[in-house]
């Protein structure tokens, strides 16, 4: 019986509550965007493997190290592997397919990375075949690739055309996997640029390397880069969760802006609601005070608008996380080479419910505080 009296004044003014509704789900669909969004620029963060770590030219990335280093890091203790890659920048057809693309020593790699899940047999085709690509299962869905095509990248980094051959398409172990990279062999880049570019050859963007025990991360970390102090490429080695985060710390400020924008959004849809609830009491002020003259204490009055506010912002924040997840599909057919894992998580999903309880008891607010202070006769004086 409650909820009925509720929903009956909650929408008294259909036109009105109506138009609120719609306006608390645009907030909660917006809000739950943005946190979305941050989420997938923090993904490659939370992917990191505990027990990797990222060995870099200690100037900058965009320098290179020596490929001879690889040996040397391998015999620091704590070292169980090691392997290298190196960021190609390659396009295909045309620059709007961006997509990650790195020449990589496959063997090794794809024993450090065991969240890149490959059938054997193409495994091993990748292996044999030096032009050989594997490309994830999200990138040969967006391409129509399948095992067997040729793939033409066009070099911009390392100039001309590079064709090779899908040999195999991984699957992602786990959903934070990225699904939308290519590997190629680093062989096949470097036997190119010794034909043409001879002090480019024999160098590789980073190695990864593997330890025994993530707790001697530090100890094994400074072991490397004190095999090439004073070297004429010396190294900076980092756990692959730091090294992720480099990258997002250099779009801290665009974080920080659509967080602001979250809530811009929250204050101004909170204004709205309490707008709508002011109005509606304000309307029905002489209700309240036939409530007050039968007897109704402040405990009920504070129910009934309470209950308002929140038949009204629970409606609009179901109807906001309902379009959360068709919006989100949308969303990602336009950035997923750029974003590759954007999921709607838990946390995303209890802060549009805590937007939306928040809004609620805010709005509420002042119009309680109203009726409960508003004396009887004159709240009556408002029927003449």
């Amino acid at each position: 019986m409650l909820w009925k009296l509720l929903f009956r004044n909650a929408f008294r003014h259909t036109l009105r509550a109506v138009l609120t509704v719609f306006g608390v789900a645009v907030a909660v669909l917006a809000f739950g965007m943005l946190s979305t969004l941050v989420d997938a620029w923090y993904a490659g963060v939370s992917a990191a493997a505990a027990n990797r770590l990222v060995i870099r030219h200690a100037i900058s990335l965009t320098f290179s190290l020596p490929i001879a280093y690889m040996e040397k890091i391998r015999a620091v203790d704590g070292v169980k592997a090691v392997s290298h890659m190196t960021w190609f920048g390659g396009i295909y057809i045309d620059r709007k397919n961006f997509f990650a693309n790195f020449a990589v020593d496959p063997k090794s790699f794809l024993d450090l990375y065991p969240e890149f899940v490959l059938p054997e047999d193409q495994r091993s085709a990748f292996l044999k075949d030096r032009r050989g690509c594997v490309a994830g299962r999200g990138l040969a869905e967006r391409f129509g690739w399948k095992v067997g095509d040729t793939v033409p990248l066009q070099g911009t980094i390392y100039s001309g055309d590079w064709p090779m051959v899908v040999r195999g398409i991984y699957q992602g172990r786990d959903k934070s996997t990225d699904e939308n990279q290519l590997f190629f062999h680093w062989d096949y880049l470097n036997e190119r640029l010794k034909e043409r570019y001879l002090r480019r050859a024999n160098r590789t963007g980073l190695f990864v390397i593997e330890i025994t025990h993530a707790d001697d991360a530090p100890a094994v970390a400074g072991a490397v880069d004190a095999v090439f102090k004073n070297s004429l490429a010396e190294t900076l080695t980092e756990t692959e969760r730091a090294f992720q985060l480099g990258f997002v710390t250099m779009s801290e400020a665009i974080l920080m802006a659509i967080r602001m924008v979250s809530l811009v959004i929250i204050g101004i849809i909170m204004a709205v609601v309490a707008n709508t609830m002011i109005m509606s009491v304000r309307e029905r002020m002489h209700e309240f005070a036939i409530f007050k003259t039968l007897g109704y204490r402040a405990f009920h009055l504070t129910s009934l608008i309470l209950g308002e506010s929140l038949v009204v912002c629970v409606a609009g924040g179901a109807l906001g996380i309902a379009c959360t997840f068709p919006a989100l599909k949308i969303l990602t057919g336009y950035v997923g080479n750029i974003f590759p894992i954007m999921d709607i998580s838990p946390t995303t999903l209890w802060l549009d419910v805590l937007a939306v309880v928040t809004v609620a008891l805010v709005a509420a607010a002042f119009p309680i505080q109203k009726v409960l202070t508003v004396r009887i006769v004159d709240a009556l004086g408002r029927m003449a």
